[in-house]
């Protein structure tokens, strides 16, 4: 099973740590990966977005062409990749941001209200969490559980533990409201 996703939106939303957060619970459940960067020098405000295949087999090349999952942030974002997107794929759409558009009717569209639902959970900065929750759910690309133990062992890694129960509870908000 590959499974090629793009995570899309602009500085500050979180973009960039999204795709080392999928990568990671990929990682850390025993699939094969690859994650691919990009994002303009303005950072903050600019445009961001990266590349992540995940699969059981080995993964030759990390530059996606015919995406499974677009998870898009922003506008500006959608309109770049969702091209991209092949039939039967999911849009994940941050409705906070996003509102009043149709979208093609050969794909499966999830609008997540990521910033309601992130206050929700009491985690005003977890808009990517509740994201990601919404994209287990949806995708079956891992478990919540899976998913909840990785993030956890990443923050806790990197010296942000702290932060742990705040994205559990963005990440569950997600999967359960999504």
């Amino acid at each position: 099973m590959l499974k090629e996703i793009i995570c899309a939106g602009f500085g500050g939303q979180g973009i960039i740590t999204t795709g080392i957060l999928i990568s990671y619970c990929a990682f850390e459940t025993g699939s094969q990966f690859t994650w691919y960067p990009s994002y303009g020098s303005e950072m903050r405000g600019g445009t961001a977005n990266c590349t992540i295949k995940i699969s059981d087999e080995e993964i030759a090349s990390p530059l996606a062409k015919d995406i499974d999952i677009l998870v898009g942030m922003s506008g500006p974002a959608i309109d770049k990749f969702i091209d991209s997107l092949r039939p039967g794929g999911y849009l994940f759409v941050n409705s906070s941001l996003v509102t009043g558009r149709t979208y093609r009717e050969d794909i499966n569209v999830v609008e997540v209200d990521t910033e309601e639902l992130a206050k929700e959970a009491d985690n005003p900065k977890g808009a990517n969490m509740v994201m990601i929750g919404a994209l287990v759910k949806h995708t079956g690309i891992m478990t919540l559980e899976g998913c909840g133990e990785a993030i956890n062992k990443y923050f806790t890694e990197h010296g942000k533990a702290k932060f742990n129960e705040a994205n559990q509870r963005a990440l569950k908000i997600g999967y359960e409201k999504c």
